[in-house]
């Protein structure tokens, strides 16, 4: 896939929607030659991704709305609004929403997830979440996600 823009003509972080996320890119690797990435994500209530571990960039959570916990194998920790959670790489993790949506930036030094949500990100069609019932191509997110150091270790719903 092509990469995405970072911002359009007014500066505003276009809507894309990743996975099962609203997303937009806040600092793009473009902009920060390489070293910062910041993408802002919106989820649902259950929301669970694929267990998995980035091999080239630690990734900081940061709540800005909503509930969410997050899972390394060894610290489980639900987050407010206001608090981060550092999940260094090769450690693997995974976050769940606990509320009826959540907000957070994912912060990764390198900016290695930045670029993996600009590669098979599409443009939302509206700027809000996608549907729930929007298919998600789970070879393509694997594949994608091996070409940035980022190992699929399970299936939606696995725990480390």
């Amino acid at each position: 896939m092509q990469a995405m823009t970072t911002a359009t003509s007014n500066g505003a972080a276009p809507p894309l929607w990743f996975f099962v996320n609203l997303a937009r890119v806040r600092v793009s690797p473009e902009r920060s030659g390489g070293t910062l990435g910041i993408v802002e994500l919106t989820g649902r209530e259950g929301e669970l991704p694929p267990l998995h571990v980035h091999h080239r960039e630690d990734e900081t959570f940061v709540l800005l709305e909503g509930s969410l916990s997050v899972h390394t194998p060894d610290e489980s920790r639900t987050l407010s609004p206001g608090d981060a959670f550092f999940a260094p790489r090769g450690v693997p993790h995974v976050y769940r929403v606990e509320s009826e949506r959540a907000r957070w930036l994912a912060v990764s030094t390198p900016a290695g997830f930045a670029s993996f949500v600009q590669e098979i990100a599409v443009p939302a069609d509206e700027d809000d979440l996608p549907p729930a019932d929007r298919e998600v191509d789970l070879a393509g997110l694997v594949a994608a996600a091996e070409r940035h150091g980022i190992e699929i270790l399970g299936p939606p719903g696995t725990m480390p």
